[in-house]
């Protein structure tokens, strides 16, 4: 199991001190955000203008009803603070970049997933907590973190295993579920307000049996993409 380390560039900089336990990672999320002074436009990302495509690992997340009624509940309250919201059959979570377009041919995709097979976990399940955010997004808690990490590490090991650049190591990985986008700076205090209102709605599981392959892109103020492989978490040991 990779370990994680702080990085100025994740959100939260630190890790959470226990990597299973729903609560601390809960708590820990909320702090890091409840701390914010400011948020930033989320969408003033080098290199992701509208229509910029990348290859990228996620967890698509579509026509899951406890998920899309617990979304549709926080983004509703959300509305007035004219956040971006991730709309059903959009909503995901990114795991590892593979390469853009021109850098990374079909085969080396093909080579990519044959390896990834070979190393992935088995299937897991995840509780989605409400609600806590970043620098540019609110989003959901993700708990437990393990097998995500370890998910993670066996898309970064495959990728390397094919030959392909290095993305961002497991280590500075920070899985979440993100279900509105900020776009502006802003006084984060309104936000934080709105969010710790929506503290005590249920959480919901997410039962995670793939993973997609997929060709990001960005259209507007969304993330699309075209799934390329999709493939099952079979393995027998437990992450």
């Amino acid at each position: 199991m990779p370990l994680l380390t702080p990085h100025h560039a994740t959100f939260p900089t630190e890790p959470p001190g226990d990597l299973n336990d729903h609560g601390i990672i809960t708590a820990h999320d909320w702090a890091a955000f409840d701390a914010l002074d400011e948020m930033v436009d989320h969408w003033a990302r080098p290199g992701w203008s509208d229509g910029t495509r990348a290859y990228y690992w996620l967890l698509a997340f579509r026509d899951v009803p406890l998920l899309d009624a617990l979304a549709s509940r926080c983004q509703g309250a959300l509305s007035p603070l004219g956040l971006d919201p991730v709309r059903a059959g959009w909503r995901h979570v990114t795991l590892a970049r593979v390469g853009s377009p021109d850098s990374v041919g079909d085969a080396e995709l093909r080579r990519l997933s044959e390896t990834a097979q070979d190393l992935l976990p088995a299937a897991f399940t995840v509780r989605a907590t409400p609600l806590a955010g970043s620098r540019g997004a609110v989003r959901l808690t993700l708990s437990p973190w393990k097998p995500l990490i370890g998910l993670h590490g066996a898309l970064v090991s495959a990728g390397a295993q094919a030959g392909l650049p290095a993305g961002k190591p497991t280590a500075h990985f920070r899985p979440h579920l993100s279900l509105a986008y900020n776009n502006r700076r802003r006084d984060a205090a309104p936000v934080i307000e709105t969010v710790a209102s929506l503290r005590a709605l249920a959480p919901v599981d997410l039962h995670v049996a793939d993973v997609q392959l997929v060709e990001l892109y960005r259209r507007g103020t969304e993330y699309r993409w075209e799934v390329l492989r999709s493939l099952p978490l079979t393995a027998s040991a437990c992450v």
